[in-house]
């Protein structure tokens, strides 16, 4: 049985949340009352299922209480066939109940920037991280989401040595950072004349894109270089120095953007994954300060661990965080954008993880 007081305690939190949005200070104050309105409305969901497990449990012994009444066998014999049946609802709402008090991430609502870049396998890693990035973009038009491209790198033979694109759309961060880690696929190469199967390999990184508001740049850390953007074999495609290399002194990050044509809204992409990349940084370290480090693959964003395995010749994904039957997927669908049953079940298993710590 969940613990009825630290139930209590959200009850709590949610009334002087409710009563701190009419104090007429902080209602003038658009940046707290925008935080406490988030607030409010995960605690709403979270109360409202709190009242429906009580309210269960209420009734429950109130039934329980019926049954022991040797002066009504009729009525008592009533109450138990609708104890059995509530008994039988109740576990259902309880691991409701577990899932939502599981304490939400602040990042997952973020919009996210992700960054694609070809390793190890040559041109077949950059054509690999091609087939990925038409992936990502089939799976983020199919829900709705936004897709722009921050910078790119061309392959010699096609696909990308490198993209950095953003996505907008709810929860972007919160369902994209599954993705975080080294794709490895295994498959005959449009380069390779003997049919031999060749491995290559892709990384990707999957960061919560920060806002002004969540990372200070201060223009005086930054070094800012501008040249003339260029395409494959530098071949110039701009008569102007549009492009933008921006270089944080304090830290050393270098980031590009040659996609727009104007100066400055490469520069506003650039400082975009600036800005993503820092406080990623400060996210990390934080976790580390306080000890909360993920421990399972399913949890960690270390992109230095191998998570997926696409097999073209045996037509299947597999996914190395999970186990049993949820960890093989058919490719084509994959690879068509038919992301959802993956993360689902690496969800689930991140839940399952985190209710068992709470």
């Amino acid at each position: 049985m969940i613990n009825r007081e630290a139930l209590q305690e959200i009850k709590r939190r949610h009334e002087e949340v409710t009563g701190l949005m009419s104090q007429p200070e902080i209602a003038t104050d658009p940046e707290r009352m925008a935080d406490l309105g988030r607030e409010h409305t995960e605690l709403l969901e979270v109360v409202r299922a709190i009242d429906r497990y009580e309210r269960m449990l209420d009734e429950q012994a109130g039934l329980r209480e019926m049954v022991r009444d040797e002066d009504e066998p009729e009525l008592a014999k009533m109450a138990r066939a609708e104890l059995e049946a509530l008994e039988e609802r109740l576990p259902a709402l309880e691991e409701d109940l577990r899932l939502q008090l599981i304490p939400k991430d602040p990042e997952d609502a973020k919009n996210a920037i992700v960054e694609i870049r070809a390793g190890t396998g040559g041109d077949e890693a950059a054509l690999f991280a091609g087939d990925l990035f038409r992936l990502y973009a089939r799976f983020i038009e199919d829900r709705g989401w936004r897709l722009e491209e921050i910078d790119s790198s061309g392959g010699s033979q096609g696909g990308f040595k490198e993209i950095i694109f953003g996505v907008k759309g709810p929860d972007a961060y919160g369902t994209m950072k599954y993705e975080s880690g080294v794709h490895r696929v295994q498959r005959v190469p449009a380069t390779e004349s003997s049919g031999r199967i060749h491995t290559s390999a892709a990384t990707v990184a999957v960061l919560p894109e920060a806002e002004e508001v969540d990372v200070a740049i201060h223009p005086n850390e930054l070094k800012i270089d501008v040249y003339r953007s260029s395409g494959p074999g530098g071949q110039s495609v701009n008569t102007t120095d549009s492009a933008v290399r921006i270089t944080h002194i304090p830290t050393g990050l270098v980031v590009t953007c040659q996609d727009e044509k104007s100066q400055h809204k490469n520069k506003d992409k650039a400082l975009r994954v600036l800005r993503s990349r820092l406080y990623e940084a400060e996210i990390e370290k934080r976790q580390a300060e306080r000890a909360q480090a993920r421990r399972s693959m399913v949890q960690t964003g270390d992109r230095s661990a191998k998570i997926r395995t696409y097999n073209f010749p045996q037509d299947r994904v597999t996914d190395h965080r999970l186990e049993g039957d949820a960890k093989n997927y058919p490719l084509h669908k994959v690879m068509d954008g038919a992301l959802d049953g993956i993360i689902r079940a690496l969800r689930t298993a991140e839940n399952a993880e985190r209710l068992a710590n709470l």
